[in-house]
């Protein structure tokens, strides 16, 4: 299994970034992709293209961006950085302005799931904002993300994501298992945000029988959407994929469980 750390190397990592607009945060993800050997310099413009093309959907949390592209020859091998800005940028998010940037290439669709999993679980802990936010060295951060344990720790008191989630009043889906698509515009990034936000959701419900998650594009999600009961994605993404025949239900933090759960709400009716 890729850990998180294994694929964010401390050379990839800077706490005091600069950028005048949402292209130069992008563009100092890139460099650092660059300079590591990860990528080429097309695949930093790769990353802007798909914001140009798809909305600003990479910005899955307040303040956090998750810059990627679709698996390219511009990519050498698997792996990410990570930028804090000293001065946030506007994306044209609901969840602006945007002071930490994170950079992934994927070789292919499969080996950085394990890590996107993690990190999805870091940020769902009650505190981690916070730390990620004040952390003062790229092996402080390194630690942190390797000891998810640490991210919990900071806490100050707030409840537990777990617990932020309630049981659902009544009753479960009246067929199983179904399935429900998370869609992003190259399905390798923040799909994956989601789809373990959504999972965390299920399994406080106890749920997981009878409902399967599956991260996708959006191209595969037309494909797909008769597999399925349901779509969660963001709003630019669900402007593109118009009328599937099925429900789309639209998130602006994919890292919030309370979000996801009024969704899930709504969409059972529970």
């Amino acid at each position: 299994m890729t850990s998180l750390v294994d694929l964010l190397p401390s050379e990839a990592i800077d706490l005091h970034g600069h950028a005048d607009d949402w292209r130069a945060a992008l563009r100092a993800a890139g460099d650092l992709l660059v300079a590591t050997g990860v990528t080429t310099p097309e695949y930093t413009a790769e990353m802007i293209g798909n914001v140009e093309e798809n909305g600003p959907y990479i910005v899955i949390a307040p303040g956090f961006a998750f810059a990627h592209a679709r698996p390219s020859p511009a990519v050498n091998r698997t792996g990410m950085s990570w930028v804090r800005l000293d001065k946030p940028v506007d994306f044209g998010s609901p969840n602006d302005p945007v002071d930490l940037v994170v950079g992934l290439a994927a070789a292919d669709s499969g080996v950085h799931t394990d890590a996107m999993a993690a990190l999805a679980k870091v940020l769902l802990e009650p505190g981690a904002e916070q730390l990620l936010r004040t952390v003062e060295t790229p092996r402080q951060l390194r630690a942190l993300l390797l000891d998810e344990a640490a991210i919990a720790g900071g806490s100050t008191g707030k409840a537990t994501a777990a617990k932020a989630v309630a049981a659902p009043a009544a009753g479960k889906p009246h067929s199983g298992p179904m399935k429900i698509l998370t869609v992003c515009g190259n399905g390798v990034g923040t799909s994956l945000f989601l789809k373990s936000t959504l999972e965390s959701v299920l399994d406080r419900w106890h749920w997981t029988p009878y409902l399967t998650v599956e991260a996708t594009d959006t191209i595969s999600a037309k494909g797909k959407a008769s597999e399925a009961v349901a779509v969660l994605t963001s709003g630019e993404i669900a402007k593109t994929l118009g009328d599937l025949g099925i429900p789309v239900r639209v998130i602006e933090n994919f890292t919030s469980a309370a979000e996801v759960d009024r969704a899930m709400r709504e969409l059972f009716d529970v």
